[in-house]
């Protein structure tokens, strides 16, 4: 279980690659309530296969004669990196117009890394805490347990 002291109208992102839920705690840093602001959800992804149907490239000869070949797109991946700078750059902007003073980031690492390295630096400065979980799946009021119950005992 995580300690957090979360207070009143802090913001708590809970997302990974391919959906986002934005939190807002009615409640103060003893007792949480966690209502929910917003959802981004990319939907369903395409596999890669189905994105982007190219053979990989091939380098140009060198000098000996050798060719080397490129790695394969990953379309998917790119797709989630896309959206996870999509959600930063979203949530920039409604996080600067709000009156929110703190955010807590809750995703996988390498969707924890893409939104860190997309948002802002006014925003990153509001971040109290980042949390390496997926808990996306899971309903607001189990996403209010796992990380806030510590504060209630």
């Amino acid at each position: 279980m995580i300690h957090i002291d979360l207070p009143h109208n802090a913001w708590i992102l809970v997302g990974d690659g391919r959906k986002v839920v934005v939190l807002r705690n009615q409640g103060d840093a003893v007792f949480p309530d966690l209502r929910t602001v917003t959802v981004f959800d990319q939907g369903r992804v395409p596999p890669t296969a189905a994105l982007g149907a190219d053979k990989p490239g091939r380098t140009l000869p060198h000098r000996d004669g050798r060719r080397s070949g490129m790695d394969e797109t990953d379309w998917h991946d790119l797709e989630e990196h896309r959206f996870a700078a999509e959600v930063a750059h979203a949530l920039d902007a409604r996080f600067a117009a709000d009156e929110a003073k703190a955010l807590v980031v809750v995703a996988p690492a390498r969707t924890l890394a893409d939104l860190r390295a997309s948002f802002s630096p006014a925003l990153r400065r509001k971040i109290i805490a980042e949390v390496d979980k997926d808990l996306t799946k899971h309903p607001v009021h189990e996403i209010e347990r796992l990380l806030f119950a510590a504060g209630k005992m």
